[in-house]
C-alpha cells in the first residue's frame, strides 16, 4: 500500500458503544436500558452472559486510552448511554455522574490529540421509556429530540463529529421483528417498519436542532450510521437475481438512505414490494409502510456524511414467494448465498469479502450524490480458542484498507476516515462475550480486566503510522 494514499486529514480511529464496553450498570445514578433488562431474563443470550461489568470502562477509562494512544489513534468513535445521562430518559432528570464521566473521556481524549465521534443512540434505549411504548411509540422522536440537544448543549463545544443513531435497520428488524435483540420483540410483518419510520423522524428532528440551534457555533457535522452488506447477484445475467440484489440493497441500505440522501422518501422498489405482499397475503390495512408527514421536519438533507457499517458480502437470488405470513423476509423475497471462495472469520455469517467494500463504497458515491463518507465500523471475529497472533485478521485489516485506497484513488470516492471495530473485545449483543472483535484482548476472567494488545492491533497501528507519516511529509 502506497503510504500517501490517504489524505492528510483522514480519520485513523476505533469505535466501541457503552453497553458493549462501560458494565458500571447500575452505579452513580445510571437507570436500566432495555438491554439491562433483556439481559437479564434467562435464555436471551449466549451462556446468560451480560454488559453488567463487559470491559468495565466506566471504572478503567484511563486503560482505555493507554490502548488508543498505543494505536496511534486520530479518532475515537464512542456512545452515550441515554439511562446513564438521563435515567428516566427525559431532561426532567439529569444523572451529573454521567455528564461527568463523558466530560471526562472527552476531554481526555482532547488532551491527546484524539477526535471524539460521538453516538447518541447504540440500541441501549432507557428501560423507561420503553415501558411507554420505546420506538414504537410516536412522541419517541421529540423525546430522543431532546436528549441529543442535551448532549449538544453539553458537550458539542469539544465534539465535532456527531451520530444519531446506529444501525437503524438492525434495531428495527433484530430488536422488533427476529426478538433476538433487545427489547425482544416479534412482531412480524408491522413494528419493524413503525419503529424505523420512527427512528428517522428522531434523527432528522436532532439534525435539524442541531442546524438551527448549534451549528453556527459549534461547527461539527451530524449524521446516521447505517450498515449494510454489499450485495450483487448470484448469477450476473439473471434477470431474477438482478431484481433481488437491488430488493436486498433497498430494504437494508435504502431504507434509511433514500430519505435521507435522494427523496426524502422510502425506496419505491421497498414500497412496492411491501404493499404486494400485503395484498397477496389479504391485509388490506393501510400501507405497513409509514408515510412521511408534511408537518413535520424533512427527513431529505438530514446527514453531513455518510457513516457506513460494512462487514460482509451476499449473492442474491428470490426465494421465490413461498411466506405465508406478513414478514420482512417475505416482503423482501430474497435468499443470500456465500461465494464458496470467501473465506469464514469466526462467525458462520461473516464471509471475508475485503474488495465488496470497495464496491459499496463505489455503490454510494453513484447512488447517494457523492458524499463525504466515514466508514464507522469494520471488523473481523475470532471464536474458540484464543490466538493474541491473529494472523488471519492482520492480513484481513491489510486487504480491507488497501481496497478503501483503491476506492479513493481509482474510483474518486470521498472517503474521510476507517473506523475498526473494536477498540477491545466486549459484549458482542446476543453472542456475549462468546465472539471477539478487539484490537486488544480483554480477559474477562481476570477482575482487572487486562487489556493485551492482539497482533492485528500492532499491524493496525502500523498502517496508521506508514499513513500519517507519509503525509507530513
Amino acid at each position: 500500500m502506497h503510504k500517501n494514499m490517504f489524505p492528510r486529514d483522514f480519520a485513523w480511529g476505533a469505535a466501541t458503544s457503552a453497553y458493549q464496553i462501560e458494565g458500571g450498570w447500575q452505579v452513580d445514578g445510571k437507570g436500566p436500558s432495555i438491554w439491562d433488562t433483556f439481559c437479564h431474563e434467562k435464555g436471551r443470550v449466549f451462556g446468560d452472559q451480560n454488559g453488567d461489568v463487559a470491559c468495565n470502562s466506566y471504572e478503567l477509562w484511563e486503560k482505555d486510552l493507554e490502548c488508543i494512544q498505543q494505536l496511534g489513534l486520530t479518532h475515537y468513535r464512542l456512545s452515550f448511554s441515554w439511562a446513564r445521562l438521563l435515567p428516566d430518559g427525559t431532561t426532567q432528570h439529569v444523572n451529573q455522574k454521567g455528564v461527568q464521566y463523558y466530560n471526562k473521556v472527552i476531554d481526555d481524549l482532547l488532551t491527546s490529540n484524539v477526535s471524539p465521534v460521538v453516538t447518541l443512540y447504540h440500541f441501549d434505549l432507557p428501560q423507561a421509556l420503553q415501558d411507554q411504548g420505546g420506538w414504537k411509540s410516536p412522541g419517541i422522536a421529540s423525546l430522543f429530540d431532546n436528549y441529543a440537544q442535551f448532549c449538544f448543549q453539553t458537550f458539542g463545544d469539544r465534539v465535532k463529529l456527531w451520530i444519531t443513531i446506529n444501525e437503524p435497520q438492525v434495531c428495527a428488524k433484530l430488536g422488533h421483528e427476529d426478538g433476538i435483540h433487545a427489547p425482544g420483540l416479534k412482531e412480524k410483518g408491522t413494528a419493524a417498519y413503525l419503529v424505523g419510520h420512527n427512528m428517522l423522524r428522531a434523527h432528522a428532528m436532532a439534525w435539524h436542532s442541531y442546524n438551527s440551534r448549534y451549528r453556527s457555533e459549534q461547527k461539527g457535522a451530524v449524521s446516521i450510521a447505517l450498515n449494510s452488506d454489499w450485495y450483487e447477484p448470484l448469477n450476473q445475467g439473471c434477470p431474477e437475481d438482478i431484481a433481488a440484489t437491488e430488493r436486498d440493497l433497498a430494504f437494508t441500505l435504502g431504507w434509511f438512505a433514500w430519505p435521507v440522501f435522494v427523496t426524502g422518501d422510502y425506496p419505491e422498489i421497498m414500497r412496492s414490494a411491501i404493499d404486494a405482499q400485503s395484498r397477496k397475503l389479504g391485509y388490506n390495512a393501510a400501507s405497513r409502510l409509514p408515510s412521511f408527514s408534511k408537518d413535520e421536519s424533512a427527513i431529505l438533507g438530514t446527514a453531513d456524511f455518510f457513516a457506513l457499517n460494512y462487514y460482509t458480502s451476499r449473492k442474491v437470488k428470490p426465494r421465490g414467494g413461498c411466506e405465508k405470513m406478513l414478514c420482512i423476509k417475505g416482503d423482501q423475497d430474497t435468499e443470500e448465498v456465500l461465494d464458496s471462495s470467501w473465506p469464514i472469520s469466526g462467525l458462520s455469517w461473516l464471509a471475508v469479502v475485503p474488495d465488496g467494500l470497495r464496491k459499496l463504497l463505489k455503490y454510494i458515491k453513484d447512488t447517494f450524490n457523492n458524499p463525504a463518507i466515514y466508514i464507522t465500523e469494520n471488523g473481523f471475529s475470532q471464536v474458540g480458542p484464543l490466538q493474541i497472533e491473529d494472523a488471519q485478521r492482520c492480513v484481513y485489516y491489510k486487504d480491507t484498507i488497501s481496497e478503501v485506497a483503491k476506492a479513493i484513488q481509482e474510483d474518486g470516492v470521498n472517503v474521510r476516515g476507517y473506523f475498526a471495530w473494536s477498540l477491545m473485545d466486549n459484549f458482542e449483543w446476543a453472542d456475549g462475550f462468546s465472539v471477539r472483535f478487539g484490537l486488544f484482548h480483554v480477559d474477562f476472567s481476570d477482575l482487572k480486566q487486562s487489556r493485551t494488545l492482539y497482533q492485528s492491533g500492532r499491524e493496525y497501528a502500523k498502517i496508521i503510522s506508514k499513513s500519517r507519516s507519509g503525509q507530513s511529509k
